[in-house]
């Protein structure tokens, strides 16, 4: 499962981050209430895309502030009883947000994991979030290595955002790189479309499990919407080396809890104000068996 969760702050200010519009005394008033509310939609949401064999074994997490909002959601929120242990990334992003994993330590028994920079500052651009690899072995004795990104964002200057994704993308080739012809997930929010060029970088390199043609993207409107328009920002691939014989397809969740009155994803804010929602992304979810 692939998630950008909008903005999961604690409530709590972090003098090294640029985190004060989530505080209880901000303009968006980001209470106790208002986050342990968004911790408990978020577990609802795990829970229900739990495949028929017990639940995801993966959950890769966009836009987490910091290990704490990890351990609330894993310890004491109603996922706790998934039993899932967590990695958080390290990242130099101005507003502190990270990439995570979700992992079940019973089927995916954690062996390495690392946190990969983009060199965003040396090259002229606003730092961004590190890319996650984290590798562990399976029951089947196979070892799985996954891979969870979250590139630059699109704002602001085209060119310029374009140029800074092309960036993290070299750097998530070359971690792809060092592990050609092993069994590899990628998973994030790639802030482009399928159709976008960025992803000619990935050819060959691995093999997208998103919808392929125009009218099976379309049926499947995307997990995003940008002034009235779906689109697919998030993503999910595997290496070559763990194609399945029946290559399956990631599917949207767009349970009626996730969706607001218009179908669109039921953002946590709209703007500086609450909606009360839990993210503005839907989240994606594939099974695959090898």
């Amino acid at each position: 499962m692939s998630w950008n969760v909008e903005n999961l702050f604690d409530c709590h200010d972090d003098p090294l981050k640029d985190d004060g519009e989530f505080l209880p005394e901000s303009e968006r008033r980001w209470t106790p209430a208002r986050y342990w509310r968004k911790q408990d939609q978020l577990a609802r949401t795990i829970a229900a895309v739990e495949p028929q064999n017990g639940w995801p074994l993966l959950v890769g997490m966009m836009e987490v502030e910091n290990d704490s909002v990890l351990f609330d959601l894993t310890r004491r929120s109603p996922l706790r009883r998934a039993g899932y242990d967590f990695l958080v990334t390290q990242s130099p992003d101005v507003r502190g947000i990270d990439v995570a994993l979700l992992y079940q330590p019973k089927a995916f028994r954690l062996l390495a994991h690392c946190s990969v920079r983009v060199p965003s500052v040396q090259n002229g651009f606003r730092p961004t979030r590190d890319i996650l690899h984290a590798t562990g072995l399976l029951p089947s004795g196979d070892t799985l290595h996954v891979v969870a990104v979250h590139l630059p964002s699109r704002s602001g200057n085209s060119r310029q955002s374009a140029r800074h994704r092309r960036l993290a993308m070299s750097s998530l080739c070359t971690v792809l790189d060092s592990l050609q012809g092993k069994k590899t997930v990628l998973m994030g929010d790639f802030n482009a479309e399928p159709s976008d060029p960025l992803f000619q970088m990935l050819e060959d390199r691995m093999i997208s499990l998103m919808p392929q043609s125009k009218s099976e993207l379309r049926k499947a409107k995307g997990t995003y919407v940008f002034q009235g328009q779906w689109g697919f920002l998030d993503h999910i691939f595997v290496s070559p080396a763990l194609k399945p014989q029946a290559e399956p397809q990631a599917k949207v969740a767009a349970f009626p809890f996730l969706v607001d009155k218009d179908g669109h994803p039921f953002r946590t804010f709209r703007g500086p104000y609450y909606a009360g929602g839990i993210s503005d992304h839907l989240p994606l979810f594939v099974e695959v068996d090898f």
